[in-house]
């Protein structure tokens, strides 16, 4: 598409924890794509974005920096074209997410939000929760200890006590789901969709893949995985995205995590391929609006 000015803003290397490598790549794969399409993409850091003057039409982007995300919303509601959107950027944040999904239905674990100050045995107790996962809710993970499985709620309570001393003042409290643990990867509007089981491929990030095991391969209706992903890639505000999802005994399919933009380090080329589809196709329909 010649012509077309892109901005392109990589990763801090802070928000890719055990994925620099693979963040970094399938970045410049899509940037690859979209030169030879004819854009012209000038390729910037996070750190770069916040003080440079962009005049680029179109922002394509994996920033997590609170000042890259705010910048990224002010020049969206200027009319920009930008993918990720800031804001959906933001509702990928852990409590954020999990409210949204939650109220519109997406099939997602039971969960409480809580303040870490909390003494949270009772409200656990009361919604029959015994092992669980603790995840920071005001931000993407970004430690091993952002996120944490416990086996009880005195583990949990004792656990949150830790993330309040970190500072983390907000935290979503995940019902533990037994099953196998799916990885998946999707672009919005393209038919491109992967998923696998991270604990057989060896794909990791902190280890917590070991929780569930390895699994057992129960069957499931891919199809209606796609379009579930599809719609909580809508209800978040993301184009580019992938997540986790338990599979239980009967086929049954959950949600447990959604991510803007994720490394889609298994398919790469197919998946950097889908996005730049996806970031020309939103350039012709914006420009078509005008």
């Amino acid at each position: 598409m010649a012509g077309v000015k892109i901005a392109g803003v990589m990763r801090a290397g802070v928000f890719s924890p055990n994925h620099v490598g693979n963040d970094t790549a399938i970045f410049n794969e899509v940037v690859a794509r979209l030169n030879k399409r004819g854009c012209e993409v000038r390729v910037m850091s996070e750190a770069e974005f916040a003080e440079a003057d962009v005049q680029e039409e179109v922002i394509v982007n994996m920033c997590r920096e609170t000042r890259s995300v705010e910048r990224l919303m002010a020049l969206e509601e200027e009319g920009r074209i930008v993918i990720n959107s800031g804001f959906g950027i933001g509702n990928c944040n852990r409590e954020k997410m999990t409210r949204l999904l939650m109220a519109n239905g997406i099939p997602y674990p039971d969960s409480i939000i809580v303040n870490t100050n909390e003494d949270v045995r009772g409200d656990l107790a009361e919604a029959g929760i015994g092992p669980c996962w603790i995840k920071r809710g005001d931000f993407h993970a970004m430690h091993k200890e952002d996120v944490s499985y416990c086996r009880h709620p005195e583990e949990a309570q004792d656990m949150l006590h830790e993330y309040f001393y970190r500072g983390i003042r907000r935290a979503v409290i995940n019902r533990h789901l037994v099953g196998d643990l799916v990885k998946f990867y999707g672009v919005a509007g393209e038919p491109f969709f992967y998923w696998f089981y991270p604990f057989d491929e060896g794909h990791s990030k902190y280890g917590y893949e070991a929780v569930n095991g390895r699994a057992l391969g129960y069957g499931f209706d891919v199809s209606a995985l796609q379009e579930m992903c599809g719609r909580a890639a809508d209800i978040l505000g993301v184009k580019i995205y992938g997540g986790d999802c338990i599979i239980d005994s009967d086929g049954a399919v959950r949600i447990i995590d959604f991510n803007d933009w994720p490394s889609f380090a298994p398919c790469r080329k197919e998946a950097a391929s889908a996005i730049a589809s996806c970031v020309l196709k939103e350039i012709k329909r914006h420009r078509k609006l005008k």
